[in-house]
């Protein structure tokens, strides 16, 4: 018995337009974490704290949100640089005939557990110093 020869698939418009929304699902991550950070920074989010200002008169009571803000404009930047290098080497496979590997996103992954990690220290914050601050009567 001879069995048929499984021929490679050819790339298909789907494949291309699927990476192009994967990228502008990228590009609208970064663009939402450099807005989250420009709000950080502008609007001082941080810069409330009474304890913050007590023990660092010499420190201005806003720079610490305006660090954030400028770290989460850093990594929204960053994920955009990455995502159009993703774009262009998964393209150029594409362009290629090659198969594209269908793995697991380590890009993804990063930016998730990021996400993930942020919204749980903001969560704390914002339940035990704005809601309870310290120093207050219960």
């Amino acid at each position: 018995m001879d069995t048929p020869i499984k021929a490679k698939p050819a790339v298909d418009l789907r494949d291309y337009l699927a990476e192009e929304r994967t990228f502008l699902a990228w590009i609208r991550t970064g663009i939402a974490l450099m807005g989250f950070g420009f709000v950080v920074a502008r609007f001082g989010i941080f810069g409330d704290e009474p304890q913050m200002s007590q023990h660092a008169q010499a420190v201005h009571p806003h720079e610490f949100s305006l660090w954030v803000g400028a770290v989460l404009i850093a990594i929204g930047a960053t994920v955009n640089l990455f995502s159009a290098q993703r774009f262009g080497r998964l393209v150029g496979k594409l362009n290629r005939d090659h198969l594209v590997d269908r793995s697991l996103s380590r890009q993804g992954v990063i930016v998730a557990l990021f996400l993930a990690l942020l919204g749980i220290a903001m969560t704390i914050y914002l339940t035990l110093f704005l809601a309870h601050p310290p120093g207050a009567l219960h």
